[in-house]
């Protein structure tokens, strides 16, 4: 079972518990991982490649995070991390498993497209394609987009072998679009010049 989301006391039927357990295991020494519900798979198993790809998402936005401390942009991070976490637990689970998850808030996808338009509004019109590199926080904020958009490839590769829930997909798709006008905004915030993409 993934450590970030296993370790499951007994006599409990939910993800939600003490957070005290060692940090190797030597279970996965066979290349096999175990998914909460206790199924083992591959580790390139398409779930493990998706909940893996949906962690380096949340770890890049940790790292644009750390350019943008105090921020109301980072506030909004933070909350998108735990988020990412909150469905990495649901890839994180085999498909028979009775585990209790915990709840996604499925208003927080109104709530991000609500944010794209706040930033918009304070940014020149989009009339070009523009290429990272206008500001090292601009730059770091498309990596993530870049990553996000993986993740969200490799889950719909997963949806079509397995059910996921449908929010999932959702969240990914416009979390690309928030990182992407995130990526313009910070590259304004911080004295950067749009580069055009010159065709």
């Amino acid at each position: 079972m993934p450590k970030r989301f296993s370790k499951i006391l007994p006599k409990t039927n939910s993800v939600k518990r003490s957070m005290s357990f060692k940090i190797y295991t030597r279970k996965g020494d066979d290349g096999k991982t175990g998914l909460i519900g206790g199924d083992r798979v591959a580790k390139h198993h398409i779930r493990v490649e998706s909940y893996g790809t949906v962690d380096e998402l949340n770890s890049q936005i940790g790292l644009v995070r750390s350019f943008i401390s105090g921020s109301a942009e980072e506030d909004h991070l933070a909350n998108i991390q735990n988020n990412l976490f909150t469905i990495g637990s649901y890839l994180a689970s085999s498909p028979s498993s009775k585990f209790e998850l915990p709840k996604f808030d499925e208003s927080s996808i109104p709530a991000m497209e609500e944010e794209i338009d706040r930033l918009t509004a304070l940014l020149p019109e989009l009339k070009n394609f523009i290429l990272p590199g206008a500001t090292q926080q601009g730059a770091h904020c498309h990596v993530a987009r870049c990553v996000c958009r993986r993740a969200e490839r490799l889950i719909v590769h997963l949806s079509d072998i397995e059910e996921i829930q449908p929010f999932i997909i959702q969240y990914l798709n416009r979390l690309s679009d928030y990182l992407f006008t995130l990526s313009r905004f910070l590259d304004q915030k911080f004295g950067g010049k749009e580069i055009i993409w010159r065709s």
